[in-house]
């Protein structure tokens, strides 16, 4: 309360100020970067409006000059969709198996705090970086791909399929083993049909995530794809309107992707 009787909206309490302090020390220290980066002979301000111009130049102005075909483009689209579709695929079902492990109601102790512990360390470690790993273990190509995303895919829905089944309502598992139900009929019988609908939704995320990713490693593991089409438009053609359809593109698809997952979740999920 101040002098005059008036409640204080916002208190000056240690996690406030502690929060506040490092805001603004992060906003001085990119002001700094800003300022002082070295921009060659090209003054901060002329490269800012530089950067500018070419950003919309390039989502204004899209479109093909002569290094690739739309067919192509649309071939490489797909090749990226195939590369999500395939990878969530697999991981999903991987992951459904080591949920199931790693879900304390259900397994071991022991066992499901190593596969949680395990699925933790694939998870702190990027995407790309598991990429590149396996693009020195087996080389380039799609397989490196493939093998990359599928790792943070399956540690990401095992930790999402897990934390699922542990939700389930004790007496439902209890009343079923009490039944004489084996540790399969508990799964198919109590666990899939109470969760089956926040794995189909969380398994979508997963591929939504995945189609962003194909693009991010189409370049770096020689995986093909639109994303490789994007890095030659933009780092060996240098042509800002090749890069702008091929951002469209990939934002179209997004789109879609959010429109299907929006619709199945209302009528099968939300109904249901």
């Amino acid at each position: 309360m101040t002098r005059s009787g008036k409640i204080k909206t916002r208190v000056a309490n240690k996690p406030n100020v502690a929060l506040m302090l490092t805001l603004g020390l992060l906003a001085l220290v990119t002001v700094f970067t800003m300022v002082t980066m070295n921009y060659g002979k090209v003054p901060f301000a002329q490269a800012m409006a530089s950067a500018v111009g070419d950003f919309f130049q390039m989502m204004l102005q899209p479109g093909l000059a002569g290094h690739f075909t739309l067919p192509d483009v649309v071939e490489g689209l797909f090749v990226s969709l195939a590369l999500a579709l395939l990878t969530t695929f697999i991981g999903a079902v991987i992951a459904f198996v080591l949920g199931l492990l790693a879900a304390s109601n259900l397994s071991n102790r022991a066992v499901s705090n190593v596969i949680k512990v395990f699925m933790s360390v694939a998870r702190a470690v990027p995407t790309i970086l598991w990429v590149l790993v396996f693009s020195v273990a087996i080389g380039l190509g799609p397989e490196a791909a493939v093998i990359g995303l599928l790792f943070h895919s399956v540690a990401y829905l095992v930790k999402a399929y897990s934390e699922s089944f542990e939700e389930v309502d004790p007496g439902v598992i209890e009343a079923l083993r009490a039944s004489g139900a084996s540790w399969w009929q508990v799964v198919f019988q109590g666990i899939v049909p109470e969760k089956v609908n926040e794995m189909l939704s969380w398994t979508f995320i997963r591929f939504e995530i995945n189609f962003v990713n194909a693009v991010a490693v189409g370049a770096v593991a020689g995986a093909g794809g639109i994303g490789y089409q994007l890095f030659l438009a933009g780092s060996f053609y240098y042509n800002i309107h090749e890069v702008g359809l091929i951002v469209y593109l990939c934002l179209a698809v997004a789109v879609v992707l959010e429109v299907v997952a929006t619709r199945l979740r209302k009528r099968y999920i939300v109904q249901h």
